[in-house]
């Protein structure tokens, strides 16, 4: 047999005021029939009122009652833990932070227009597919800041993510380590959604800042990243248009050597591998986001919406009050309908 718990144990005490207002109005019952008798004899009051049996009376205020203490008992919510209900969604909203490498590396022109622009673009066309979810952006190169909270409003993270570009962060530089932490400081603590992302889009290695035990708070947290490397891990020229003869050029330091760019792809897979995340060393030239949130964004949100799937006690309060108002209608038709018994008593 199932066990039966309450909810709001506390409440019972709400009996004692019920107990009180049924006895007031016993008393009332009384009282009134002694005032009428001071004026009017037995045999007139037959006449003159149809009044209902003592029993009958009684019978109604135990009614009363019935309706306060059912009314009682349903905020006191019995719950049945033998009998669960289960409880899933078919879609459980997620929090996905976008950590956007801003560095002038990303300028390159190996993708057109550059990288930053097509990640840029290709990140607006994947909100189109997180319908339901928050979203926020974070940018970094060799610091990283918020640009956009968790927000279910697309059109504000948009807006942000068309204003991205190397002067949103004061120093130059790839830190991954640093736009993970930042990342974190995105979410929520509580850590209401049921799925947390953290999805990482760069183009350079990591410049001193321990990205690794970034990862590992990450996981900590329970946040999932996914990483995507924009360009090629063996190394490559930046080219960038010269705005002045239209013509590109490779980028060069101030020594004048070439300025090589590199995805550390190796360190990406250790810090998705961490957190149980997945590494994409996507070329430029075939970056995809809606294809990679199919394969690998998406999976990650459903195994947490089955995650989410819980148990929760049978509520009965619905049956006390349905007891409460048949006691109530009880009470009410004693009181205005007189039994045949009663009539014939106050008949002359």
């Amino acid at each position: 047999m199932s066990s039966l718990n309450w909810a709001h144990l506390e409440l019972v005490h709400l009996m004692w005021p019920a107990a009180a207002l049924v006895i007031f109005l016993a008393y009332g019952e009384l009282a009134h029939r002694n005032h009428l008798g001071r004026f009017v004899s037995a045999t007139m009051q037959k006449r003159l009122a149809v009044s209902i049996s003592r029993e009958r009376r009684v019978v109604r205020l135990f009614f009363v009652f019935a309706t306060m203490a059912f009314c009682t008992v349903a905020l006191m919510r019995p719950q049945t833990q033998g009998v669960s209900t289960k409880i899933s969604t078919s879609r459980v909203a997620a929090d996905i932070v976008v950590a956007l490498d801003v560095s002038k590396s990303m300028l390159a022109e190996d993708a057109a227009p550059n990288r930053l622009a097509r990640a840029k673009s290709e990140i607006s066309r994947m909100l189109d597919q997180l319908a339901g979810h928050r979203v926020s952006l974070v940018v970094f190169a060799g610091r990283a800041s918020i640009l956009s909270p968790l927000t279910p409003d697309y059109g504000f993270f948009r807006m942000m993510l068309r204003g991205a570009s190397p002067t949103s962060v004061s120093r130059g530089g790839t830190a991954i380590g640093e736009a993970i932490r930042t990342g974190l400081d995105a979410f929520d603590e509580d850590g209401g959604a049921a799925s947390r992302l953290l999805l990482l889009i760069t183009d350079g290695e990591d410049h001193d800042s321990y990205p690794e035990e970034a990862a590992k708070l990450a996981k900590e947290a329970g946040v999932t990243i996914v990483a995507i490397g924009l360009g090629s891990e063996d190394g490559s020229n930046i080219l960038i248009t010269n705005p002045r003869t239209g013509v590109q050029e490779i980028v060069k330091d101030r020594d004048g050597n070439e300025v090589m760019t590199r995805v550390d792809g190796e360190l990406l897979q250790a810090i998705t591998s961490e957190t149980g995340g997945v590494y994409i060393p996507a070329k430029v030239a075939a970056l995809d986001l809606q294809e990679i949130v199919d394969e690998h964004i998406e999976p990650i949100v459903q195994e947490a919406s089955l995650k989410a799937s819980r148990s929760v006690p049978g509520e009965r309060y619905p049956l006390m009050l349905l007891l409460a108002l048949l006691s109530l209608i009880t009470s009410v038709l004693l009181g205005t309908s007189p039994s045949s018994s009663d009539a014939r008593r106050a008949t002359p």
